[in-house]
């Protein structure tokens, strides 16, 4: 491995970039948020806010979701921030391997050992494969190739469809090209939301010898066919033996000490067969070494773990103080592995 700190060409290019994006009318928004929520001076922190993004690589929302105006400068130091997440990823990610994570199905074709479960990928002239794959299942997601934040991923029911050669156009030309089959989850968490395959995302960094798991958080969707927040999905930080930290929260202000639909304590969820997953993301984390920093998502099964995804810029997930009572975050977790 190469030195891993942060190369401070690289961090001067991030900082002009996001100088010359900034949105001053979403920051003074954000600012009114943080005094709706926590009481401070609105000109306070919306300077506060500027001066942390300036000197401390907080973004705007992880300023607002991190309830990083309640804090001190030393618990402050002890959170991860996305701009800090990017900057590793960018650093770490050997560019040509990137596509790997990019591409379902190309991520899928190498990672097919840990997926346990049947996919397709659409093509001319297979409108008769489409149809088998999906009576097979009768319900099933279908993809587009490369998307983000959940976006481009539809469930359909074989029932539903009687021209399937129309279906197969529809499919190419909204280019879902990947099918597979829909994961059945674990009791424990079918519990808290049975409409939606509830995902677990372990952001893990590989040395080269060890791999290190930095953070766990448990997503939780609202029936849906993602639980990414773009559906109304929310999460909880979990501990390393699978308990929750408490209620969970989104990047919209919302607080979720039960599920909405089934009303189920968040805090009393703890991820079943968690040495199992720990196993597993130690395994598939090897895969591919030239992509050493990645956000895995998996999902319980009752046979175990499996794989969802791998995104190599891992964005961050992290503790709510005001939610969970925990005044920290997981950046030592990150600097002790990654030595940044």
């Amino acid at each position: 491995m190469s030195d891993n700190r942060l190369g401070l060409a690289g961090k001067f290019r991030y900082l002009a970039e996001r100088a010359r994006r900034i949105d001053v009318k979403s920051v003074a928004e954000r600012a009114r948020e943080v005094h709706e929520q926590h009481g401070a001076w609105t000109p306070r922190v919306f300077a506060d806010m500027l001066w942390s993004a300036a000197r401390h690589d907080v973004a705007f929302q992880d300023y607002v979701d991190y309830d990083f105006a309640i804090l001190s400068k030393e618990e402050r130091a002890t959170y991860m921030t996305h701009p800090v997440s990017m900057q590793l990823a960018q650093r770490f990610a050997r560019k040509d391997k990137r596509v790997l994570f990019e591409n379902k199905i190309e991520f899928n074709k190498l990672f097919d050992r840990f997926l346990k479960r049947e996919w397709l990928i659409v093509e001319a002239g297979n409108a008769d494969a489409v149809r088998a794959f999906a009576e097979k299942h009768g319900t099933f997601i279908a993809k587009v190739p490369v998307s983000h934040m959940g976006l481009g991923v539809r469930r359909y029911h074989a029932k539903d469809v009687s021209d399937w050669e129309a279906f197969h156009r529809g499919l190419i030309e909204r280019d879902e090209l990947l099918l597979e089959e829909v994961i059945r989850q674990h009791d424990d968490l079918a519990a808290v939301c049975p409409g939606t395959v509830n995902t677990t995302r372990i952001t893990a960094f590989f040395d080269g010898t060890q791999v290190h798991v930095l953070a766990i958080a448990q997503k939780f969707g609202r029936g849906a066919v993602s639980d990414q927040m773009s559906y109304g999905g929310f999460y909880t930080m979990l501990h390393d033996d699978g308990r929750a930290f408490g209620a969970g929260y989104d990047s919209h202000g919302h607080v979720h000490e039960k599920h909405p639909d089934t009303g189920f304590p968040i805090a009393e969820f703890r991820l079943p067969l968690i040495d199992e997953v720990l196993a597993f993301i130690d395994e598939v984390a090897r895969v591919v070494p030239e992509v050493p920093y990645v956000g895995w998502d998996v999902v319980v099964t009752p046979d175990g773990p499996v794989l969802v995804e791998g995104n190599w810029g891992a964005g961050v997930y992290e503790n709510k103080p005001s939610v969970t009572g925990i005044r920290t975050g997981h950046k030592p977790r990150y600097k002790a592995a990654i030595k940044f």
